[in-house]
This record gives C-alpha cells, structure tokens and sequence, in this order.
C-alpha cells in the first residue's frame, strides 16, 4: 500500500469516530486544501464516452449532495471522477432540518440523511461557480425552497440565475426530506415543472443539457409515466435514482431513522427501476446509473443494465476519494475483459437480466 493510501485508510478511520456531518465537513476542507487523493483526469479509449452532447473522460460521475455549496470545486476536478454534480442548490439559503440528520449506518455500508436542501442559496453558489475550474465537467442539481410559494418555479429560477456557469443541471423532485417535494414527480406536475424548466434552459446562452433526477419508490406506472413525459418535454437524460423510504433487510442500529437510505442497500432496487427505464425508453433517453455503486464490478453492472454513465458518493464514506480512481481504473479492465472497445458497446448488455 502506498503512503499516500496508508494515510488516507488513518484519516477514513478517524472520520468515522466523529459525528457523520462534523467528518462530512473535514472531508471537504481536506479537499479545498489539496490534501485528497488527486489523480487528475482517468481516461482511456475504452473509457471517453459522451452524454447529452458532454464530453466525459470516463463515465464515472460524482453525485450531488457530497459538495452542496460549490466549495471543493478544484479538488474536485483533480479527484478522478469523469464529471461531478453539486448542490442542491436553491432560490434563498435555508438552514435544512434539524440536526442530527446524517446517519452512518456502517454493518449495512450505508447511510441515511434527511438534510432537507441544507444550501448557501443559489446567488452565493453561483458566484463560487463563476470561479469554477475550466477543464472539468460540473453540473448542479437544482432544488426548491421548503417554505416556497411554488416549487416548480424555484427549478427554473435557480437554472436561470446559474445557468451560465454549468455543463448541466439536474431538477431534483426526488428527494424524501422536503414535504411533498416527491408530488411533484406525478404526470401533470412533473410536465409543467420540466416545461418551464426547459423553456428557461432555451433561454440561456448556452443551452446546457438538463437532466431529470427519480426516486427508486416508484410503480410500474409511475416510471412509465416519468418516461413518456422525459420524452415529451426533451429532457436530456434521467438519472435513476435517488435515495429510497426502504428499509428492508438493514441490520444498522441506525436503520429506523427517518430520511432516504443510500449506499449499498439501494443497489439491486436502483438498477432494477434502471434497467426498466432502459427498456421504456428505448435508447431514446441516455440514463445515469446512480445508487449503491462501491466497486468497479458494480458501476460496469449499471453500465450494462443500461446506464451510460454513473454516480457515486456514500461508497466514499467507506472507501475514501482514492476509491473513485480504483472504480474507473477496474471498470476500464473490465471493459478490456469482454472484448468492449468502448464503453458505449456494454450499455443495456446484460439488461434482461435485471427485468
């Protein structure tokens, strides 16, 4: 083992002996300081892909919520990860839910939050992105003000407001830990949020590709719902999926805690709802496989249920930032294995399987 891993594996097992958000914060300062793992760009011929007209160096993304402010941005784009995704960011700063609100739960290598859209507010965020390194592909996941006359309108008003700093954005009407955010997925709601949104994205000068962030607590009728209007209303991709009510099989002190589970647990129930949206949509629609993924084998497995690219974030509270290049690294070996020349070949391979 190298030093450099040697003294992050010291550094993972003080985090844990303290508060999950006091150690959630020390991970972030690390990062701002320059002292995480910092491979640069990961990439390969097997590797480079592109998704809604981005340009990724490799596929494999990190999800919002780990940097909610736009804080870490430079450490970030040095931590080998293909594209990274902050926020949520919404119209005014909000303090969140109370605290505590962040749950380790380590038997089950999981955790459960219920934050609540805890943000600086979309003005301060897009100041620290107008400052934003150059050379790496960034994203906000777009949020609404709890106490918000109208939450719909709070997606386009951020997309608006920082828009000119992003390769993407993402509208989250999936997260468990705003009341009655998770309506806003029905037919009719989600057509006109994304409308508006969309009209607002034509408005930009630079028209970035906006994603559509699910819940994995969705029927069958309700993904099949969500697809239908994703196309309708020219939504870039959808990311499947956030985190889930479930509690099943959990074996964590912690494992009755109210807020949505992420991390291992939510693995086989994200990459069935995946592999579902694959079918329903047809390759009409590139996906994003998030939920659950903390190796090589299991990003490669959302990759050929049918995701084009892929996120992470709790695995990191157990593997540490250096877990990010191992992923990408084992993930192009595997692509090598079976004869893939590139990762686009392996998407929706093995998908029957997850059906």
């Amino acid at each position: 083992m190298s030093l450099s891993r040697m003294m992050e594996t010291m550094g993972m097992k003080a985090l844990r002996s303290i508060d999950p958000e006091t150690s959630h914060g020390l991970a972030l300062q690390a990062l701002q300081m320059g002292l995480a793992n910092a491979p640069g760009k990961i990439t390969s011929s097997r590797l480079k892909t592109e998704i809604a007209g981005l340009k990724l160096c490799n596929p494999v993304g990190l999800a919002a919520g780990f940097d909610k402010n736009a804080t870490a941005l430079k450490g970030l784009a040095k931590s080998g990860f293909g594209f990274v995704e902050i926020g949520a960011a919404t119209p005014r700063p909000q303090p969140g839910n109370q605290k505590p609100r962040l749950f380790r739960l380590t038997e089950d290598r999981a955790a459960i939050n219920r934050f609540g859209f805890n943000n600086d507010g979309m003005e301060t965020i897009a100041t620290r992105l107008s400052k934003r390194p150059q050379d790496a592909i960034i994203g906000l996941n777009l949020g609404a003000n709890k106490d918000s006359d109208n939450r719909a309108e709070d997606f386009a008003r951020v997309l608006a407001h920082c828009g000119a700093h992003l390769d993407f954005a993402t509208v989250n009407v999936s997260s468990p830990n705003t009341e009655k955010l998770r309506d806003l997925q029905g037919k009719a709601a989600l057509s006109a949020l994304l409308t508006g949104v969309m009209e607002t994205r034509d408005a930009l000068a630079q028209k970035i590709p906006v994603f559509l962030k699910i819940a994995p607590d969705l029927s069958e009728d309700e993904i099949a719902e969500i697809s239908e209007v994703a196309i309708a209303t020219k939504v870039d991709a959808i990311i499947a999926t956030n985190t889930t009510l479930s509690r099943d099989g959990l074996a964590s002190a912690h494992k009755g805690e109210m807020g949505g589970l992420s991390g291992a647990p939510l693995f086989e129930k994200s990459t069935r709802v995946l592999a579902r949206l694959s079918q329903l949509t047809e390759g009409k629609l590139p996906l994003v496989g998030v939920g659950g993924i903390g190796s090589g084998e299991q990003a490669y497995a959302k990759i050929c249920a049918g995701a084009s690219a892929v996120q992470l974030y709790t695995a990191l509270v157990y593997g540490g930032f250096s877990l990010a290049e191992t992923i990408v690294r084992d993930l192009d070996a595997l692509l090598k294995r079976d004869g893939f020349s590139n990762v686009t070949e392996a998407v929706g391979s093995k998908r029957e399987d997850w059906l």
